[in-house]
């Protein structure tokens, strides 16, 4: 059975090039590895429903806290299988988003913390109604959020499908959301997490320092 990673933080945090990263340099240690991204965009109706919400479509939907929150929940619910068998067939998987990313992000619409009752319920709802697998390790990209806004917000602009949705164009729910990530890392919710932190000017060049010791520490969980 392999080693569950979930790869936490910000729209642009750089959590796509830390796994394309993570990946090469785990393989050249001899490890089998895969990644799976959420939301499923374009592969789960759930997730595309959301998505939809998020850019104005089915009506009132993105105001529910609790039903958006569902439907990324239902996501991931819907991948248990495809989930359980890159688990059984590699030694590592790379998850970018997982649970944790619906706490953070509901608790900050609601102006929660990480012991509020949307964290409670999201966790109950997708570790114990859906008994998705807790993580080995969740690993939060911890960047000012002003850092991880104009990353994504660059990224839009030579991407149009990934242009901004409602969540990541509003600069005070992200500040709010990294403020709760770092909460949850501080409480070792549902397991332990590992935070590495960065500014724009030293981000990309200390993440690629410290990539063979995250390696490393991934490598000895599996060893062990």
């Amino acid at each position: 059975m392999g080693v569950l990673i979930a790869i936490e933080g910000l729209d642009g945090a750089g959590k796509r090039t830390l796994i394309g990263n993570l990946v090469g340099t785990l393989e050249q240690r001899g490890l089998r590895v895969d990644t799976l991204a959420f939301p499923r965009y374009g592969r789960s109706v759930h997730a595309d429903l959301a998505a939809e919400a998020l850019r104005g479509e089915h009506g009132d939907l993105a105001e529910s806290v609790n039903g958006m929150a569902a439907l990324f929940a239902l996501d991931r619910a819907g991948a248990a299988d495809e989930l359980a068998k890159l688990l059984a067939g590699n030694d590592v998987v790379l998850l970018d988003r997982y649970v944790a990313s619906n706490a953070a992000y509901n608790a900050a619409r609601l102006c929660q913390s990480a012991d509020g009752e949307i964290v409670r319920w999201v966790g109950e709802l997708e570790f114990g109604r859906f008994e998705l697998p807790v993580p080995r390790v969740q690993v939060l990209l911890d960047v000012p959020t002003e850092v991880a806004a104009l990353r994504a917000r660059r990224r839009g602009e030579l991407d149009e499908s990934r242009a901004l949705d409602a969540y990541e164009r509003d600069g005070g729910l992200q500040e709010r959301t990294a403020e709760v990530y770092r909460d949850l890392a501080r409480r070792d919710w549902y397991g332990t997490w590992w935070v590495f932190r960065s500014t724009e000017e030293d981000g990309s060049g200390r993440l690629a320092g410290e990539m063979n010791s995250l390696a490393a520490r991934l490598a000895a969980l599996v060893a062990n």
